[in-house]
């Protein structure tokens, strides 16, 4: 279902019961639309209090290395900038990394590019078109401006490529403002056979021109 949070659809997640030892890590599914097909995995959690917060006090510390980092290890740049609606979850511009982001919107998608399919991300995705609605510009909260470059959700970022026939076939992402935090949660989930989230690691590498020191920094 859909999850609206200043007048944007989210996608709402669902945090499932995990196995955690002192290495695991949560990690939070989205769950896209209905009409997306898109769901997440549920997977079982045991685990002793001590074990939950040092998990807590582990997830609070990467967070932080990373949480405004984009995809090349450098300052994460703004999404949203003047003249266009003002995007990400803290409604600050940026694709930040936040606990409570259940959606993970870490991915920064120019809605304006021309796809080859001729189709953007909500006609892909089969969601009411918000991707041409216009909202509290960036530059001034009283003013309406289009939704442009925009922060979505990681995991339906994945289910997109999919439906839109491959990484050719989508729009252009802006690099400078994604956040590196979908490249660690792509390389964890590829580990577990989702073709999905491999085609979607890829195709990020690809579109950002990623070098293998960058896949090494994030191989943890």
């Amino acid at each position: 279902f859909q999850v609206k949070h200043h007048h944007e659809p989210f996608f709402h997640s669902y945090m499932q019961t995990m196995t955690i030892n002192k290495a695991s890590m949560a990690l939070l599914l989205c769950v896209a639309t209905a009409a997306a097909a898109s769901s997440g995995d549920s997977v079982l959690l045991r685990a002793s209090k001590s074990g939950k917060e040092l998990d807590e006090t582990t997830k609070k510390v990467k967070s932080m290395e990373t949480s405004k980092k984009n995809v090349y290890g450098r300052d994460l740049q703004m999404c949203s900038t003047e003249g266009m609606a003002l995007t990400g979850f803290t409604r600050d511009g940026r694709c930040v990394e936040e606990q409570d982001d259940v959606g993970s919107h870490h991915i920064c998608i120019d809605l304006a590019s021309i796809a080859s399919t001729g189709k953007n991300f909500c006609d892909v995705t089969e969601q009411p078109d918000w991707c041409e609605d216009k909202m509290a510009c960036s530059d001034d909260s009283e003013e309406k401006c289009p939704v442009q470059d925009w922060c979505v959700c990681q995991w339906a970022f994945a289910a997109y490529i999919e439906k839109a026939g491959g990484c050719d076939a989508i729009q252009e992402i802006n690099c400078e403002a994604t956040n590196i935090e979908a490249l660690i949660a792509y390389k964890k989930k590829k580990k577990g056979g989702d073709h999905n989230i491999a085609n979607a690691l890829k195709c990020l590498k690809e579109r950002c021109k990623l070098d293998a020191d960058v896949d090494y920094a994030i191989a943890r």
